[in-house]
């Protein structure tokens, strides 16, 4: 399986750093591209693998403090690197209290940027991968019965199977084959293992794993 592109999106108006910009982030091998405005990348399609933006704070129409509060808002997460001219300890505070990676003050140095962009690539992939594994769980979830789904609340909240014989009015070798059938289907290689993926779908909080 080819492996996804890391891009870096970069919104900043001075054309010539970003110009150069975009030249130090391809000599490292990364995709980067360039915007001028918020408005441009807007009109841009998401890149479909890791990215990390590197977002000047001070930009025509919307400033780059500003576009991070939407972003939050949208649920639209990505790591940000904020690079600035202009900026102050309160400035740099709010940003980092909204979950940037780095707040980097101009003339920039290479290395410090780079660092900062690949902790942000970083970042997004373990947050994408986490997103798929959470998918795949939720899709084999799916495919239980009603039943078994039941079952598998009921062993996630540490009943044993004779209790939950009693609960639901079936006979504990008929739990004990709904359980089996559930865990085959979940992929679950021990009742541990199958409490803490209750609790990864919501169904439990995680204190209420049986042992």
């Amino acid at each position: 399986m080819q492996a996804q592109v890391s891009t870096v999106l970069v919104i900043e108006d001075d054309v010539e750093l970003r110009n150069s910009l975009g030249r130090l982030l391809r000599s490292v091998g990364l995709d980067a591209q360039l915007f001028g405005s918020v408005s441009e990348f807007y009109k841009s399609e998401p890149p479909k693998g890791p990215a990390c933006l590197v977002l000047d704070v001070r930009l025509p129409g919307q400033s780059g403090l500003n576009f991070q509060r939407d972003l939050a808002m949208a649920n639209r997460e990505i790591p940000i690197v904020f690079i600035t001219a202009h900026g102050d300890i309160r400035m740099s505070v709010q940003a980092m209290k909204e979950g940037a990676i780095e707040f980097l003050t101009k003339p920039l140095r290479d290395d410090e940027l780079i660092d900062a962009v690949q902790l942000g690539l970083t970042r997004d992939r373990v947050r994408r991968e986490s997103e798929k594994a959470l998918a795949a769980l939720r899709e084999r979830f799916g495919s239980l019965s009603p039943r078994e789904r039941e079952i598998m609340l009921q062993v996630a909240r540490g009943r044993l199977s004779k209790q939950i014989a009693s609960d639901i009015g079936v006979s504990e070798a008929t739990v004990k084959v709904h359980r089996s059938h559930a865990m085959r289907k979940m992929n679950a290689r021990s009742l541990p293992e199958f409490g803490r993926m209750a609790a990864k779908l919501g169904l439990v909080p995680e204190k209420s794993q049986g042992s």
